[in-house]
C-alpha cells in the first residue's frame, strides 16, 4: 500500500472514516463538528481557538504562557520556598507576619499620630522627646522592715522608697542608677530611722556634709539625686517627722 499524504487530501461530503497509519507530514483540516480518533497523532491538529475540555491528561508543564485561573488550585497549596521571588513587591502580601530579618536595620522616619492605642510598657529603651505627662505616678520599692544589717534600694525597682527601721543597726547601699549623663534619683520614706543606727553609703553627700537626724517614731521623708552614675549622691531632708 503506498503512502497517504495529508497535502493531497482534499474536502468532501462524504461520511466515513479516514483511517491513517505510518507516518507522514501535514496537516488535517476538520470542519466543526468533525471527530477525529486515535491515539498515535504527534502533530498539532487543534487551532487555537478550539476547546481542550476534552484533554483529560494535559500537564501543566505544557503551559507556556497565559493564566491560570484560582479554581484550578487546591484550597491549600503545598509548602514551596519562595527563594527566586527576587521581584516579590510587599503589596501583594494580604496578610500574615513579615519576620524580622526582612526589615532594613535603621527604620525610615515614620509619624506615630494614629498609634493611639501605643502603650509605655512597649517602650524598652530609647529618649522620650518634649513628652507632657499626666496623672504622674513612680513606681514605689516597699522594702518593709529591714531588721538591721544591710540594706540595698536597688532604684531599677522603683524611684519611690518605702522601709522601717528596727531591730539593730542598718546600713543602705544604693544600687542601678541611670548613666553617668543622666540625672538619676529617688525618694526614701523611712518609718522609726532613728530608733536604731543608721548608716549612708560613703557616695552620699549631705548639706554642709552632716547627714540629718532621723525621727525615733515617725515618718522622715529623704531625697537623693545623682547625676554622675553613682559615683556621689546628693542626699537631702525633704520633711522630718513629717506629721
Amino acid at each position: 500500500m503506498g503512502t497517504l499524504r495529508a497535502d493531497t487530501l482534499s474536502a468532501t461530503t462524504t461520511n466515513g472514516d479516514l483511517n491513517l497509519s505510518g507516518n507522514g507530514t501535514g496537516n488535517v483540516n476538520l470542519a466543526t463538528g468533525t471527530e477525529l480518533n486515535g491515539t498515535a497523532l504527534t502533530s498539532t491538529f487543534l487551532s487555537s481557538s478550539g476547546s481542550g475540555s476534552g484533554l483529560t491528561d494535559l500537564n501543566a508543564s505544557n503551559l507556556a504562557s497565559g493564566t491560570v485561573p484560582d479554581a484550578r488550585f487546591p484550597a491549600t497549596l503545598p509548602a514551596a520556598s519562595g527563594a527566586n521571588l527576587t521581584a516579590l513587591n510587599a503589596t501583594n502580601l494580604g496578610s500574615g507576619t513579615v519576620p524580622d530579618a526582612r526589615f532594613p536595620a535603621t527604620l525610615p522616619a515614620a509619624s506615630g499620630a494614629n498609634l493611639t492605642a501605643l502603650t509605655a510598657a512597649a517602650i524598652s529603651a530609647g529618649t522620650v522627646s518634649e513628652i507632657n505627662l499626666k496623672d504622674y505616678g513612680e513606681i514605689t520599692n516597699a522594702i518593709g522592715s529591714i531588721g538591721g544589717g544591710t540594706q540595698d534600694i536597688d532604684i531599677s525597682l522603683g524611684n519611690n522608697v518605702t522601709a522601717t527601721v528596727d531591730t539593730g543597726t542598718t546600713t543602705f547601699t544604693f544600687s542601678n542608677p541611670t548613666a553617668s549623663d543622666e540625672l538619676c534619683g529617688f525618694t526614701l520614706f523611712l518609718t522609726n530611722g532613728g530608733s536604731q543606727t543608721v548608716n549612708w553609703p560613703a557616695s552620699v553627700d549631705f548639706p554642709g556634709g552632716t547627714a540629718p537626724t532621723l525621727t525615733a517614731a515617725g515618718l522622715d521623708i529623704l531625697v537623693f539625686v545623682t547625676t554622675d552614675g553613682g559615683t556621689i549622691y546628693h542626699g537631702m531632708a525633704a520633711s522630718l517627722d513629717s506629721k
